[in-house]
């Protein structure tokens, strides 16, 4: 199921895989580790905030469909635990 947050999740993950090739090629080009440190921190934060975005909406969408379609609250509570562990 494709929720309106999967754009902006798609978006994050391009920019971050953009910013991941640049810092490659800041390695390659010898540039100082606090550079490349700070860079691939950028990147972390951005994959870490697209991840968090896709769980959001997987909770807000997903799960309350689920309880609204009358699944057992047992399997929808399971399934909670199994996705906030990623958060």
């Amino acid at each position: 199921m494709i929720h309106s947050s999967h754009t902006d999740v798609t978006n994050r993950l391009k920019r971050a895989e953009g910013h991941l090739r640049k810092i490659i090629a800041m390695m390659e080009g010898e540039r100082a580790c606090v550079d490349i440190a700070q860079q691939l921190h950028a990147v972390e934060a951005a994959v870490a905030k697209a991840k968090q975005t896709l769980i959001h909406d997987h909770i807000d969408h997903c799960l309350e469909q689920a309880v609204m379609d009358g699944r057992k609250p047992k399997d929808v509570l399971n399934e909670f635990k199994e996705i906030s562990k990623y958060l």
